[in-house]
């Protein structure tokens, strides 16, 4: 296990979301790196006006490198698609960038395990890196983790959900001031009961026209 509990010394100081994502495939921030298959950086243009931070890759992620190339991804791009939302011009990303999971105990299934406070905070560093490279106006978090990623421990999704909020001073890279969304994850309208997922969409769904309303 690596003795360091943060990224901080595996940034570069490049802004080119490149040279971030190819220095991350040799973070030792954590231990997470140590089981799964690669780190998934971010995705997207850079500058972008929206941005979008889930909490971690899953295991399709993990396998192609890509952030939210999985079920959650594909139903993220159908809300983003019932919102008016392009993908195209926004980024996404996740809080945490290795696959954290435990094995299931017959065959070789990996099943998700939610990060540790230690790990969202050791991976910070890689987070606010990505706000500074690309700048956005409006930034969507999905889950809790996310939004306790940037937001703080203390935060809670159903008190403050789809409120427009913004980042303490400290929390936030210098001259970035965007607005700030908390949502569900795609992955909650999926895991939730099967009678419920079409009310569990559309208040995604609403929660992500609200945040595009923002950019005007």
């Amino acid at each position: 296990m690596p003795t360091t509990t943060s990224a901080t010394d595996f940034v570069p100081p490049s802004l080119e979301i490149a040279d971030l994502a190819a220095a991350a495939q040799g973070c030792r921030g954590c231990g997470l790196y140590e089981d799964a298959t690669q780190a998934v950086f971010g995705a997207g243009v850079a500058p972008a006006r929206m941005m979008f931070i889930g909490e971690q890759p899953g295991d399709s992620e993990d396998r192609a490198g890509k952030p939210f190339v999985g079920p959650a991804g594909r139903l993220l791009d159908k809300a983003l698609a019932a919102a008016g939302i392009p993908r195209e011009p926004v980024y996404v990303t996740n809080a945490v960038k290795h696959f954290k999971f435990v094995r299931a105990e017959r065959g070789a299934r990996r099943i998700h395990k939610t990060p540790s406070r230690t790990e969202v905070v050791a991976c910070r560093p890689w987070l606010v890196a990505e706000l500074t490279a690309v700048e956005p106006e409006v930034v969507v978090l999905l889950g809790a983790t996310a939004a306790k990623s940037l937001l703080g421990s203390a935060f809670k999704l159903t008190a403050h959900r789809g409120e427009v909020l913004r980042l303490a001073p400290q929390d936030r890279p210098e001259g970035l001031d965007p607005q700030v969304v908390a949502t569900i994850h795609p992955s909650a309208v999926l895991r939730g009961p099967h009678e419920a997922r079409d009310d569990a969409f559309a208040s995604l769904v609403d929660d992500l026209r609200s945040a595009a309303a923002l950019l005007g």
